[in-house]
């Protein structure tokens, strides 16, 4: 049985914003759709929003959705916080904001988060007359995974927006590498790619920014809780654990393993890759992570 949240169970169990909102002839007011997911796949959502044309506002928002407990719930807390928003307020939503609302996913629900942000992408450019209902050409262009039908940009995207670290993670996000398995060394490809596009463009970033001028250790100390909340964090959250910065020794950085991280036969992995690599693309080269015991 999956591990759900309290949230998750609330608002699968007692959803208030399941339905349909059709067109009543009422002065200045649109309505608006947005359909992702294939039954045949296992989960498909269809958005309605309710817009106010003099300043593209959503006074109110449902959804029918097909799936899963994840399913429900992330559509519900999807339609929750759009409500109000203008449409682009509402484009910067994440699937991020989406897990994190529910107080987490299980890992392998991730796709269900995504499913909902690509759904409101959706019905928003059906509103705006954009003819492609997709993100950035989501499913044009080279086609990695046959069994689910999921381009190299859509994977790439997904890898970007959610710092994913290995393939295992793209399939819990967008199902690539789900079926058959034929393409998961090609995500294993377009990771390490996406990973290095990051890498250099934050070093271009920090030497654009900094002058090149060394950090004082302050600015060390602030930069590295900086990444590992904001990009380390998140990713081990998602998967059951987590990390404590615990001490700076000039370049050695020792931190706390927690949760299912401090436990599992891959938490060296975890330090060298997920923890070491990303530390050293943001702030030095020469940093090395040690886990300690509590």
């Amino acid at each position: 049985m999956w591990d759900y949240t309290d949230k998750v169970l609330e608002l699968f169990y007692n959803p208030k914003n399941q339905g349909v909102l059709e067109e009543t002839g009422e002065e200045g007011v649109r309505i608006a759709t947005g359909e992702v997911g294939s039954i045949a796949c296992g989960d498909a959502l269809r958005l309605h929003l309710k817009v106010k044309e003099d300043n593209d506002r959503i006074l109110d928002a449902r959804f029918q959705t097909f799936g899963c407990t994840s399913a429900i719930a992330s559509s519900e807390a999807l339609v929750e916080l759009i409500k109000g928003l203008t449409l682009d307020e509402a484009l910067k939503v994440s699937n991020k904001e989406i897990a994190e609302y529910l107080g987490g996913l299980p890992e392998a629900k991730m796709h269900c988060s995504v499913m909902g942000q690509e759904a409101l992408e959706a019905a928003i450019y059906n509103y705006r007359g954009i003819p492609l209902a997709s993100h950035e050409d989501d499913d044009e262009g080279t086609l990695i995974c046959t069994c689910f039908g999921i381009s190299e940009a859509k994977i790439r995207r997904v890898i970007r927006e959610n710092n994913l670290l290995a393939a295992e993670e793209v399939t819990n996000y967008v199902k690539a590498g789900g079926g058959c398995g034929s393409c998961l060394a090609k995500i294993d490809d377009l990771i390490t790619s996406v990973q290095q596009e990051v890498a250099s463009a934050a070093k271009a970033s920090t030497n654009g920014h900094q002058s090149q001028k060394p950090l004082n250790p302050v600015q060390k100390i602030a930069l590295i809780q900086k990444v590992l909340d904001e990009e380390v964090r998140p990713v081990l959250i998602a998967d059951g654990g987590d990390v404590e910065l615990y001490d700076i020794e000039g370049d050695r950085i020792k931190v706390l393993l927690q949760g299912a991280c401090g436990s599992c036969s891959s938490s060296m992995a975890t330090l060298k890759h997920a923890i070491e690599a990303r530390l050293r693309d943001r702030v030095s080269k020469d940093i090395v992570v040690e886990a300690v015991s509590p």
